[in-house]
């Protein structure tokens, strides 16, 4: 009996997938788990498991192709022990994987649109030759096409401007066959180009993308196709932006205290096989804030109008890679030991550097931590990382000068930047989260932070 098995759901926004190789060929026999196929997604390049048993009979994909969740991959004859299997990733609807009959339905419409025109003709043989001349003489026929004609070269009468104007308005990446002059005859002056730009800018054009202007006029140019990568990073920005009303509060804080439970701690996490950093102790402080903000770990949902408040705690960590920006999940970190936390880091810090993390590792998360650090910057602008509600940067740990007891110390004092959602959170809100977290890396023993395993 033929069986599709379809290609899974792949994580959270990922509608589609490039594939690297098929693993499998015509008449093999595969099993459950058996991997067919490597796919790169926007977030990692992982091996798709079979989720049926049986003989190949054909297969859908090849290298290079692009394939979204619910494409047919392989079909199988399931005839042995095809009832047997289960599969382990759920297989997404077959409606998903139908694009094409859009643009099959749309050359009925350009069809019609000849017919008129020659319809005309018809009845011009039966009269005599001086209604032939009435058809070819008429003076509103050609002012018509004009305008819609791409690009007449420049000098003719179909925009009427200087040259001056008209450079403007290629300088600016406006058409100006399509601006409408306001002068005498229609003629074209640069506030004429300044208003149709303006306009240009309110009215949302097709696929909600401004024109560019043509920047090979000012100099040699490079395009560069974006990879997978930074497109799903510019999509997932662009949400961010257009979606969420962010506010953004700043603060810093002594970080002088987290020097003595990375002694205390350093050699149990290095058993362990981590190492106690700064931002690990800082993970686990965030961990218990949102336990005590749970609206901070929530997600809003417009269509039911209801808070989401999740009761787990899984935090993201955004690491710059030489392929872009990546977001590994460490999970349930307000129950595990800080010695657990360095360990669990450890591993994925070094499945990032081989590039080896899995789809699973990346999915999942209800609050976002980004770092700066490294990089000398001290307060910055976290965009929140949808569907979540918040995010908190974290810039440089620089030895600073303060007072104390009227008495000037250095301390070292790292900057803290919470950006939230508004929707959700209030500054109020947003203020009393980031002081508790100040005071808790003040004094991080108000945690009780769990004993590490000796």
């Amino acid at each position: 009996m033929p069986t599709d098995f379809r290609l899974p759901e792949l994580g959270e926004n990922i509608t589609e997938a490039d594939v690297v190789l098929v693993l499998v060929r015509e008449g093999d026999t595969i099993a459950v788990d058996q991997p067919i196929a490597t796919i790169e997604t926007e977030k990692a390049t992982v091996d798709v498991p079979s989720g049926v048993t049986g003989r190949i009979t054909q297969i859908h994909i090849a290298a290079g192709q692009t394939v979204s969740p619910g494409a047919v991959i392989v079909t199988v004859d399931a005839a042995i022990g095809a009832e047997a299997a289960v599969s382990k990733l759920p297989a997404a609807p077959a409606a998903a994987v139908t694009a094409t009959p859009p643009p099959l339905a749309s050359p009925p419409a350009p069809a019609a649109e000849p017919s008129p025109p020659l319809a005309a003709p018809t009845p011009a043989p039966a009269a005599k030759p001086e209604p032939t001349e009435a058809v070819t003489v008429p003076a509103s026929t050609p002012p018509a096409p004009a305008p819609a004609t791409p690009a007449p070269p420049e000098g003719t009468a179909a925009a009427f401007a200087a040259p001056s104007v008209r450079t403007f308005s290629r300088e600016i990446g406006v058409d100006i066959h399509a601006v409408q002059g306001s002068g005498p005859g229609g003629r074209i002056d640069i506030e004429d180009v300044k208003r149709h730009a303006r306009e240009l800018r309110a009215t949302p054009v097709a696929g909600g993308i401004p024109p560019l202007p043509d920047f090979s006029q000012f100099g040699e140019v490079e395009r560069q196709p974006l990879s997978r990568f930074r497109r799903t990073i510019a999509r997932s920005t662009a949400t961010t932006w257009s979606q969420i009303p962010l506010v953004t509060l700043f603060s810093t804080a002594d970080s002088s205290a987290f020097e003595a439970i990375r002694r205390r701690y350093r050699d149990a996490a290095s058993r362990a096989g981590g190492t106690l950093t700064d931002g690990v102790l800082l993970m686990k402080l965030v961990g218990a804030a949102l336990k005590e903000f749970p609206q901070f770990n929530a997600t809003l949902d417009l269509q039911r109008e209801e808070l989401i408040l999740k009761q787990y705690v899984h935090i993201g960590l955004a690491v710059d890679t030489d392929r872009g920006l990546v977001v590994p999940v460490l999970r349930d970190v307000d129950k595990k030991t800080i010695v657990d936390l360095a360990a669990d880091f450890r591993g994925i810090s070094d499945r990032v550097k081989a590039n080896a993390l899995t789809l699973e590792e990346m999915r999942g998360a209800s609050f976002t931590i980004s770092s700066l650090e490294t990089l000398g910057v001290s307060h910055f602008t976290p965009l929140v990382n949808w569907p979540e509600v918040a995010i908190l940067g974290v810039g440089s740990n620089a030895d600073l000068p303060s007072y104390e007891r009227e008495e000037l110390r250095v301390h070292k004092r790292i900057a803290l930047s919470l950006s939230f959602d508004h929707r959700v959170i209030d500054g109020a809100d947003g203020a009393r989260f980031l002081r508790w977290l100040v005071n808790a890396i003040h004094e991080p023993a108000m945690l009780d932070i769990p004993e590490a395993a000796s």
